[in-house]
């Protein structure tokens, strides 16, 4: 990897900026970790390169992606109920049986915080090689306050230079109430208690988690038990959003986005009102092509109503053991054009900008001046055939915070 250097200069670049491709051929300067200029290649000045590393010309830029959705901290698999599912067996006819997530749930308590954070770097490591520089990691496989805490303790860990931690960001997200543990079989209401008095607190107290998570569906949890949890979430600073829409219509997305959700996710199965709901608070609508078609849905989520009534549409690769074992966000983008029939700007705005919106980020997933350099470099000639085509290697240059990360034309050069 190269010496860090305080202004990187891209000339004659094609732009992605989050949301548009701008009009080639374009210029970037990166100084002291972010975005000092963006403009024309023309527009440069001699203060503008002096003392500047060229960086090189053509390729296109995009924001470095952003996961905003995924179970990365987990242990065991599930390759048996994959083969079971393709016998003809449903998710709920699977989860009801103790297996789904109650399977990784035993395999998660079983093992330690370093073998958890062993089993997860090669996945993390996936994403970043695949142009992530902002991932979501949630909780959900311990249901207990000491493994949830355990998970998230992981996820922190896997942020932190302290820990040889890759070179991206981590945000959090406590999802407990993701189903219903054994010990609370016959008593999901007490569950929800363990989950609003002490797993909320517990986590908020220990600075574990960004936000809080619910999963809002027949086989998990009722809108009211959701709602007891983004009560308790508010009490303790703590932003909110959901599993909501993905088998059934509950109205988990509308309640979600009474209470300031950032994103509602999945959401194949929401309805106009619940739409209308999500555009007047703001509320992302996070897309998961990858469960949709590990899990052979037929429903489709209602991307034209998003459309039409301006809901901004993240993607993300919902990585996890049962119902997304995918680990290539690139492959999102394809599969959110070819299944969800969105263009391919609107999936690209959904790993950048709007996967950024969905973590409550202002200050990464788009290009622009003064925001921070998180940038990815690739080898193609349009931004569309980003999604066009599933092709590991595109990655030229990698940018985190300023620095480069990833640069395949040093690699190159060292070779010689």
């Amino acid at each position: 990897m190269p010496a860090p250097h305080s202004r990187l200069l891209w000339r004659d670049v094609t732009i992605f900026d989050g949301q548009q491709e701008l009009p080639a051929p374009m210029a970037v300067l990166v100084e002291n970790g972010h975005i000092a200029k963006l403009c024309r290649t023309g527009a440069l000045t001699a203060a503008d390169t002096d003392d500047a590393r060229d960086m090189g010309c053509g390729g296109v830029i995009t924001p470095g992606l952003v996961d905003c959705h995924t179970h990365l901290v987990f242990g065991g698999n599930r390759a048996d109920e994959f083969a079971l599912r393709l016998e003809g067996a449903g998710y709920a006819e699977i989860a009801q049986a103790g297996g789904g997530i109650l399977s990784t749930v035993r395999a998660t308590r079983a093992a330690s915080e370093d073998e958890l954070l062993a089993a997860t770097l090669p996945r993390l490591t996936a994403l970043v090689a695949d142009g992530v520089t902002t991932v979501e990691i949630k909780s959900g496989y311990g249901l207990t306050v000491a493994d949830e805490l355990k998970m998230l303790r992981v996820a922190r860990r896997l942020g932190q230079a302290q820990h040889g931690s890759l070179p991206v960001r981590i945000v959090t997200t406590l999802l407990g109430a993701h189903a219903l543990p054994p010990e609370y079989s016959d008593d999901k209401d007490g569950y929800i208690r363990l989950v609003c008095d002490e797993m909320i607190p517990a986590a908020a107290a220990e600075g574990l988690a960004d936000a809080v998570d619910v999963f809002c569906e027949g086989i998990a949890f009722s809108p009211a038990q959701c709602e007891r949890v983004f009560d308790a979430a508010a009490r303790h600073g703590l932003r909110v959003k959901a599993h909501a829409e993905q088998l059934s219509n509950l109205g988990g997305a509308a309640l979600a986005a009474r209470h300031g959700a950032l994103s509602a996710d999945h959401i194949e199965y929401l309805d106009e009102a619940g739409v209308h709901a999500m555009a007047e608070a703001g509320t992302v609508a996070t897309l998961l092509p990858g469960a949709y078609l590990t899990l052979r849905e037929t429903q489709l989520p209602p991307v034209e109503a998003l459309r039409r009534h301006g809901v901004p549409i993240a993607i993300a690769t919902d990585a996890n053991p049962g119902s997304s074992p995918l680990f290539m966000p690139t492959l999102m983008l394809n599969l959110a054009c070819s299944l969800f029939r969105l263009t391919p700007r609107e999936a690209l705005a959904g790993m950048t900008a709007n996967g950024a919106r969905a973590l409550g980020l202002a200050d990464t997933g788009r290009i622009a001046e003064g925001l921070r350099a998180d940038l990815c470099v690739w080898d193609v000639a349009r931004p569309t055939e980003l999604a066009y085509a599933v092709q590991p290697g595109r990655l030229r240059q990698r940018v985190f915070n300023g620095e480069i990360t990833h640069d395949r034309t040093q690699e190159r050069r060292d070779e010689r």
